[in-house]
C-alpha cells in the first residue's frame, strides 16, 4: 500500500489516468499492474522483452508508465522500496530503448530486403544477440505462418550477411598484418628489422594480428629441421623484440587478461568478462580505469598468449613467467578462451541458453 501514490497526486500526471481506458481499468491501475508485473511476478528482464516487443500496445502506456513510476518514487517513504522503483524504471527504460533500436533496424531491413549486406556493413554493432532474440519474440507475436516465415528468413539472411562481413574484416586485418610482417622481413639488416618493430609499437600499430604472425613464424622456424640456424636466429630476435615492445606499450587487452586471470572465483571472473564486452551506452559516464574490448580482439590475444606459452615456456614474458607456468592460470586461460568462443563469438542464439518455452521458437 505504501508504494501507491495518493489519488490526488495521481491526477496531476494526466487527465487520462483516472478515466477508464481498457476493460474497466484506469491508466493509473494499468501502470501499477505493469510495475507489479515487472518488479514481482516476472523480475527477469528476458520476460520484460516479451511484453515490450509489442510496440504499438506498449506505446499507449509508455509515457504514463514512467510518470507513474516517478510519482510512486516521490511519495514512497520506505527507502528500500524507493530504490527498487528507481532501479526498475531505469532498467525498463534501458531495455525499452534497446528494443526501439531493434525495431527500427528490423523495419529498415524489412523495407530494404535487397540491401541487407549494405545495412550490415553500416550497422554491424546493432546486430546483437538481443536483436535476434527480439526477432524470435516477433515470430511468436504473429499468427500467420507467412509472416512468421518471412521474419525467420529475414533473420537467416542477416546471419549470412554478418558472417560474410566478419570474415571480410578478419581477412583485411590479416592482410594488413601480413604486409607489415613482410616489410619487417625485407629489412636490410636484423637491427633494421628490430627498429621497424619498435617503430610499429611506438605508433601503436603492433596489434594482435601482427603478433600472432610473428609468434607462428618463430614457432615454425624453431621446429623446422631444414631451416638454417641463421634464419632461426633472425626469427628469434624478431620474436623477442616484439615481446619486449609489447611489454612497453602494454595493450589494454593484456591488462584486461591479467586482471581476469587474477580473479579466483569463476562466476566473478565471467561477470568481469561480460562487463569488459559491455561498456554501456555511449552517453553514460564510464569508469576511466575500466578496460573494454571486443570478443574477437580479446580472443586473438588469448590465442597469442597460449601460443607463446606452448612455444617457449621458459621464456614466456607476455605475462609474468612464473604465473604463466602455473597450471591453474593456464587452465583459467583455456577456459576463458572457450567461454569467449561459445558465449560471445557464435553468430546464433544457443538454444540451451533459453527457457524451455523458448526452445520451440524458431532460431536464427
Amino acid at each position: 500500500p505504501r508504494c501507491v501514490a495518493s489519488p490526488t497526486t495521481a491526477k496531476v500526471i494526466d487527465n487520462q489516468t483516472d478515466s477508464e481506458v481498457a476493460m474497466g481499468y484506469t491508466m493509473t491501475q494499468i501502470c501499477d499492474r505493469f510495475i507489479e508485473f515487472f518488479m514481482h511476478e516476472k523480475p527477469e528482464t528476458k520476460d520484460w522483452r516479451k511484453i515490450l516487443v509489442f510496440r504499438e500496445e506498449w506505446r499507449r502506456y509508455r509515457p504514463h508508465f514512467y510518470k507513474r513510476c516517478q510519482v510512486r518514487i516521490d511519495v514512497e517513504t520506505d527507502t528500500s522500496v524507493k530504490q527498487k522503483l528507481i532501479v526498475l524504471a531505469r532498467k525498463v527504460k534501458k531495455i525499452d530503448d534497446e528494443i526501439e533500436t531493434h525495431m527500427e533496424l528490423f523495419t529498415e531491413l524489412r523495407e530494404n530486403p535487397t540491401d541487407i549486406n549494405a545495412i550490415v556493413a553500416r550497422r554491424r554493432k546493432d546486430f546483437t544477440g538481443d536483436f535476434f532474440r527480439n526477432l524470435n519474440f516477433l515470430v511468436n507475436a504473429y499468427n500467420g505462418l507467412d509472416e512468421r516465415d518471412a521474419i525467420a528468413r529475414l533473420g537467416a539472411k542477416c546471419l549470412s550477411a554478418i558472417h560474410a562481413y566478419d570474415c571480410t574484416l578478419q581477412q583485411l586485418d590479416i592482410d594488413s598484418a601480413q604486409s607489415k610482417f613482410d616489410d619487417i622481413l625485407n629489412s636490410s639488416s636484423l637491427d633494421d628489422a628490430c627498429d621497424k618493430i619498435k617503430g610499429i609499437a611506438k605508433a601503436k600499430e603492433l596489434d594482435s594480428s601482427l603478433v600472432l604472425l610473428i609468434n607462428r613464424a618463430w614457432a615454425a622456424a624453431k621446429d623446422s629441421k631444414t631451416m638454417k640456424n641463421k634464419v632461426k636466429d633472425i626469427m628469434y630476435h624478431i620474436y623477442t623484440t616484439a615481446k619486449e615492445s609489447l611489454k612497453i606499450i602494454s595493450p589494454p587487452e593484456m591488462k584486461l587478461l591479467k586482471y581476469l586471470l587474477n580473479i579466483e572465483d569463476p562466476e566473478e571472473r565471467f561477470a568481469a568478462l561480460a562487463s569488459a564486452f559491455s561498456p554501456g551506452d555511449e552517453h553514460e559516464v564510464k569508469d576511466e580505469d575500466a578496460l573494454y574490448t571486443t570478443p574477437n580482439e580479446l580472443h586473438k590475444w588469448i590465442k597469442m598468449v597460449l601460443d607463446s606459452y606452448h612455444l617457449n615456456k621458459e621464456e614466456t614474458d607476455f605475462m609474468d613467467a612464473r604465473r604463466m607456468s602455473d597450471p591453474v592460470i593456464i587452465q583459467r586461460l583455456i577456459l576463458l578462451k572457450e567461454t569467449v568462443e561459445e558465449e560471445y563469438m557464435k553468430q546464433y542464439i544457443n538454444p540451451e541458453d533459453q527457457e524451455s518455452e523458448d526452445r520451440e521458437e524458431p532460431e536464427f
